[in-house]
């Protein structure tokens, strides 16, 4: 009996790493779904409450972590070696900057939220898009402007700073395709996701 526990607490670990770690075929969001079922509840609910199609934030997120849980901006090292910290507060699946998550947070009543949770990530990352729409009438259906929103911000996207910055075009229009294969692939399975007993 007292070596049941170990091994419990062992399938328990092993089951928490598998669910937090990146999804084997992130290039194809029906197999993101049926390997991570939770995910797509996830992105169920995100749409259902803040009307936001499921392919737009899940390709903003995959070029943000990568689908990584905890994953920051690389440390920044003065003289090539001194660590000086990290070039943003940003952290998690959505990649959502402390003050931001701060401000997400406050609005929606979600104290209990955690940005390497998925669940809470997706709903940040419809919460985030759908204020996009409402202060820079940007559809949430375009996942370039979309996505020079997320990154400079709504004060930001406004000034056009993202003009100045060719690189970042450049990544929002990677974005963009992404998003239009993922809404390809999602049309294909979409029937068979909401008929499977997983869901």
């Amino acid at each position: 009996m007292v070596y049941q526990y170990p091994l419990i607490l062992f399938c328990i670990l092993l089951l928490q790493a598998c669910s937090t770690s990146p999804p084997a075929q992130p290039d194809n969001i029906c197999e993101i779904f049926k390997e991570k079922t939770s995910w797509y509840q996830s992105a169920l609910d995100a749409r259902e409450k803040w009307g936001v199609p499921i392919h737009i934030p899940f390709a903003m997120m995959y070029q943000e972590s990568a689908f990584k849980a905890d994953a920051e901006p690389p440390m920044e090292y003065f003289l090539g070696f001194i660590p000086t910290g990290r070039a943003s507060s940003a952290y998690g699946y959505s990649q959502a900057k402390t003050m931001t998550w701060k401000d997400y947070v406050r609005e929606t009543d979600n104290s209990w939220s955690s940005r390497d949770n998925f669940d809470d990530a997706m709903d940040f990352m419809g919460w985030f898009i759908h204020k996009t729409h409402k202060i820079n009438k940007i559809s949430k259906w375009d996942a370039y402007n979309q996505y020079l929103n997320y990154h400079e911000g709504w004060g930001g996207f406004r000034k056009k700073s993202y003009k100045k910055k060719k690189w970042l075009m450049n990544v929002a229009r990677k974005v963009d395709k992404r998003a239009k294969s993922y809404s390809t692939q999602y049309k294909r399975c979409e029937e068979e996701l909401n008929s499977s007993w997983l869901f």
